[in-house]
Order: structure tokens, then C-alpha cells, then sequence
């Protein structure tokens, strides 16, 4: 079989038959070529968007929520409608208590987000108006922050000692410090009151509502400084990857309506962002893409490889004559039957090499297209060894495919074949 292959004649008669056809050979090679080309764009752009919905929330935890309080829309318990709820420090506690599934909870509180006034901060001549987070260091668990190699985050002695520290974007670095100047270990002034700089953050995405010009100081000092009590604005919840992240939002809720003594059909008592909900949405979609391309890829590849077996019986009515004299000259039925065979594969790997270039260039293309657009998309690839894959099925389709003409050039008799005109 490999001396049939590696033959010079084999090559030349395969090749003769190609060229006696060339726009119905074309014509072919493009309906293959096309099935791989398909599979390969559709599951590149869905690798894609993939990517950029993962480089959006790399830094989050994917089973996270947001929860937050505002106004009753039921009176309960001889509380009147409209009623402000107030979330409290000791809810983390009962939160933990109640429901196993949280794996973690961060209090967070806020100057310059929600309708307040961003509090100035001052460094020698330099000002500006920043945001202003009171965090413990549980929230980096939840919302990573890229912090430089210099310096850290808030750690659990700034919260215990009330350390008058903070952490701060790379836009107060460059606004309120000199351009070579290391801001980690020097000293702004927030509000009339100095904090020593312990490190700065870098942003790799489009950072949320907190962006690169945010200052995070401990909680405790934050309650110290603006008077907030043991109140709460809002908790950043992560559950465990296990954990079904909609039905613990409901329990979250269901617990802080107890807690606060809210109507348990009140929907406005309790406001909440699912993360994770929206997460699993849109990884969903993608899959749904990735199968989407894989089933039209393969339908298509199908398609075009059947075309070549319908030009290989075509081209096997065609050399009637000519197989018959072969058989006459002494050709076996192995030697007329691995010569369609090969032409068969020969054809797909053609059509199935020009549909990988051909995707791999429009990836490209696509890539370079969105490299500075304002949206989660990123790299659209195919791995390696699905293209192999997918090229191997062609292979073998066009082998198997290529048995009905072989079979049909086997099956002529030789003296039937010389008396065709």
C-alpha cells in the first residue's frame, strides 16, 4: 500500500483526472474547504468572546453577589411603608450562621459612589476629589486587586488597630505624585486626615464602578473617620463554586428580611446583583456557540465531502474506458480501488488545509479588528488539537465516502469496459 502511494504513476494518473476537471475539482475542494472553515470561525469567535468575558471577571470571584439595603414596600409589624432598612456589621455573623454556603463576606461602606460627595485628597500641591472605600481585606478574595510588587493590601492589623493606611489607584498615583516618585511609604492627606500610602493597585479591566481613581482605607477607620457606627452599605458575598448561586441570593434575603423584620414578600426591602447568575448566562451562550459551530462545521464538512464522492463517481463513469484498459494491462481491483481511494483523500486534505489557512486568517483578522474595542472580547482561537481533529474526521469521511466510486471502478469488467464508447 505505501509503495502504492509513494508512486510517481499513481501521482500522475490521480493528477491527470484532476485536471481534466478543474472547475468541477474547484468547485468541490471550495464545498469542503468551507465546512472547516466554518467550524473553525464560529468556534474561534465564540472562543473569543469566551476570553473576554473571563479576562472581565478574572479579578472576581464568579459565584458572587452584591446584596444592599432600601426602602420597605409592605408595612410589617406595625412598620410603616417606606421604612429605610439599615444593614449592620452583625449581620455578617447571622449570614455566616444561617447559611453554610457563603464561603465569604466582605462589609463595604463608600464616600463618592452613591450621590456623595467625593472627599478630597490632598498630597503637597496636588489635589483632587477621590472615591473613598472602607474595606476589610476579605473583599481582595472577592474582587481581586492587582497590587505592585512594592506594596500590599489592607491586612487584618489595619483593621484591628484602626490604621490610618489606604491603598490607591494608579490615577491618584500619577495626579498626586511626581512621575518617578514611589508613592508606597509617603503620606496623603484625606479629609484634614494623613494616611501613609501602603500600596497601589494596578487595573487590568475596566475596574466597575470603583476604576483606577479609588482610595481603600480599613473599615474601621472609615467608621471612625465619617461616624458611620456599626452601620453597612452593602456586602460582597462569594459562595462556594458547588453552591447554587440564585438560590443563595434567595436565602441571603429571605435571612436579612428576618434580621431587620421585613415583610418576606417585600421584594424592594432588599436590593441584590447576582454576579454569578449573570456569569453562568453568558458562559452558557458561549457553549451554546461553541456547539452551534461544531454541529454547522460538521453538517457543512459532511456536505462537502459527499460532493466529493458524487464527482468521484462521475469521474469513475467517465474513465469507463480507461479502467477497463487498466484491467485488460493487468491492474489489479486493490491497485483501481487505493487509486480512488487516495484521490478521494487527497482532495479532502486539499480542501481541509486551505479551509484551516483560510479560518486562521480571518481569526486574525477578527483579533487585530477588536484588539482596542470597548468590549469583553479577546484572542479568538481554536486549539490545535481540535483543528487536527476536525481535519482527521475529514480524512476519514473522505475515505469512507471514497469506497462507493472505488467499489464502482472495482466492480467494471474489464471486456464490458473496452466496449464502451
Amino acid at each position: 500500500m505505501f509503495k502504492f502511494i509513494f508512486d510517481r504513476d499513481t501521482w500522475q494518473e490521480i493528477w491527470g483526472s484532476i485536471s481534466k476537471n478543474k472547475v468541477r475539482t474547484v468547485i468541490t475542494v471550495i464545498g469542503v474547504l468551507w465546512g472547516i472553515f466554518v467550524y473553525i470561525a464560529l468556534s474561534g469567535a465564540s472562543k473569543g468572546m469566551d476570553n473576554g468575558f473571563e479576562r472581565e471577571f478574572k479579578d472576581m470571584a464568579n459565584n458572587s453577589m452584591f446584596v444592599w439595603a432600601q426602602r420597605t414596600s409592605i408595612p410589617y409589624e406595625g412598620f410603616k411603608i417606606g421604612r429605610q432598612i439599615q444593614l449592620k456589621i452583625t449581620d455578617v455573623d447571622v449570614l455566616y450562621d444561617k447559611l453554610p454556603g457563603i464561603q465569604f463576606i466582605a462589609p463595604r461602606n463608600e464616600r463618592g459612589v452613591w450621590g456623595t460627595t467625593p472627599p478630597m485628597a490632598v498630597r503637597n500641591l496636588k489635589s483632587g476629589n477621590y472615591k473613598v472605600f472602607g474595606d476589610y481585606p476579605v473583599i481582595d478574595k472577592i474582587a481581586k486587586k492587582k497590587i505592585y510588587d512594592n506594596g500590599r493590601f489592607l491586612n487584618d492589623d489595619d483593621i484591628k488597630f484602626g490604621r490610618k493606611v489606604c491603598v490607591i489607584g494608579e490615577r491618584l498615583q500619577k495626579e498626586l505624585f511626581e512621575k518617578d516618585e514611589d508613592p508606597v511609604g509617603k503620606f496623603i492627606r484625606l479629609d484634614n486626615i494623613y494616611f501613609q500610602v501602603v500600596g497601589v493597585y494596578k487595573l487590568e479591566n475596566d475596574g466597575g464602578f470603583e476604576g483606577d481613581d479609588s482610595i481603600y482605607i480599613p473599615f474601621t477607620t472609615f467608621k471612625k473617620i465619617y461616624n458611620t457606627g456599626d452601620n453597612v452599605g452593602w456586602f460582597a458575598i462569594a459562595g462556594y463554586d458547588d453552591v447554587d448561586i440564585v438560590a443563595l441570593e434567595k436565602n441571603v434575603k429571605q435571612v436579612l428580611k428576618r434580621t431587620h423584620k421585613i415583610h418576606p414578600d417585600d421584594e424592594r426591602g432588599i436590593g441584590s446583583f447576582n454576579l454569578g447568575e449573570m456569569f453562568g448566562k453568558i458562559m452558557g451562550f458561549s457553549k451554546g456557540m461553541n456547539l452551534l459551530s461544531l454541529i454547522v462545521g460538521l453538517a457543512t464538512i459532511i456536505a462537502g465531502v459527499i460532493a466529493i464522492g458524487n464527482i468521484l463517481l462521475i469521474s469513475v463513469k467517465e474513465r469507463t474506458k480507461e479502467l477497463g484498459v487498466r484491467r485488460a494491462l493487468g491492474a489489479t481491483p486493490a491497485e483501481v480501488r487505493n487509486q480512488i481511494l487516495l484521490e478521494s483523500v487527497f482532495l479532502t486534505i486539499i480542501a481541509g488545509i486551505l479551509g484551516i489557512v483560510l479560518g486562521a486568517l480571518v481569526l486574525s483578522g477578527i483579533s487585530s479588528a477588536t484588539q482596542n474595542i470597548d468590549f469583553p472580547y479577546t484572542n479568538p482561537t481554536v486549539p490545535i488539537p481540535y483543528i487536527i481533529g476536525a481535519l482527521l474526521i475529514m480524512v476519514v469521511l473522505g475515505t469512507l465516502i471514497g469506497l462507493i466510486p472505488a467499489q464502482r471502478a472495482v466492480s467494471i469488467r474489464p471486456i464490458d469496459a473496452l466496449r464502451e464508447e
